[in-house]
């Protein structure tokens, strides 16, 4: 792809955040704490695969650093993953330029 003069554009990340509906959030244990798990990072990675990483808060309350975990392999999750990829690719395909 090249922009109207032909300087090639390298596009070096596509990602997006997902907000996980409350009855698809888990719990998990780091560094001495349980996380609710509320948002999956994906991206869109240079083979056309996706890569997901499940982020949240401490369920006894505070502001963590960003500690990252791995998203279950669990259908419905899967499913809503894709399903939020799929719909960053619409919206990206529509846009309108910059404001």
């Amino acid at each position: 792809m090249s922009t109207a003069d032909e300087t090639p554009v390298e596009v070096t990340a596509l990602a997006l955040n997902l907000a996980v509906p409350p009855e698809l959030r888990w719990r998990e244990d780091r560094r001495g704490e349980t996380f609710e798990l509320s948002t999956i990072n994906v991206r869109l990675l240079p083979d056309g695969h996706l890569a997901a990483r499940a982020y949240g808060r401490p369920v006894a309350g505070g502001r963590p650093g960003y500690v990252a975990f791995r998203v279950p392999d669990e259908p419905r999750l899967r499913a809503l993953v894709a399903a939020a990829a799929d719909r960053a690719g619409a919206l990206w395909a529509a846009h309108q330029g910059l404001a």
